[in-house]
């Protein structure tokens, strides 16, 4: 498969919260059910359609996943399900990579698959909280790459 990247684009978005939400849903199986239902409101309403992303998409332009930054912080990366393992994120990562030398991301701990990719791209752990940017009872990792 043929994973290019490109800039989103408005009619980017729905394609871009079922990536959100099938990824979740298969990575992120630690959530409250009321947890989930508040934060998909929120990427739906908020985060997704105010946000740029860079999005990976195959050869007939279907974005498989994609990528919101800001500098050379990964804000957030989310690959469909249907596509996970197929070098969507490492194609992600590798964009973020040329753009900035050093990286940074965070990820839940409980995202044993999301912690794992990123400690198999090169980042570190350098830090935790014991709650995430909402103040939910689901630690983060603080990862560093270069």
């Amino acid at each position: 498969m043929t994973i290019s990247i490109r800039p989103s684009r408005p009619d980017d978005f729905p394609r871009t919260f079922e990536i959100w939400r099938s990824a979740v849903l298969a990575t992120h199986d630690f959530l409250a059910p009321e947890d989930f239902a508040a934060i998909e409101v929120l990427v739906r309403d908020q985060y997704l359609p105010a946000a740029e992303f860079w999005i990976a998409a195959d050869e007939n332009d279907q974005a498989l996943g994609f990528m919101g930054m800001s500098g050379a912080q990964i804000d957030s990366l989310f690959v469909h399900a249907d596509a996970r393992g197929a070098g969507v994120g490492r194609r992600l990562i590798e964009h973020a990579m040329s753009l900035h030398p050093v990286l940074t991301v965070d990820v839940n701990e409980q995202n044993v698959s999301g912690a794992g990719f990123y400690q198999r791209m090169g980042f570190e752990v350098v830090g935790r909280s014991p709650v995430d940017d909402a103040g939910r009872p689901y630690p983060l990792l603080h990862l560093k790459r270069g």
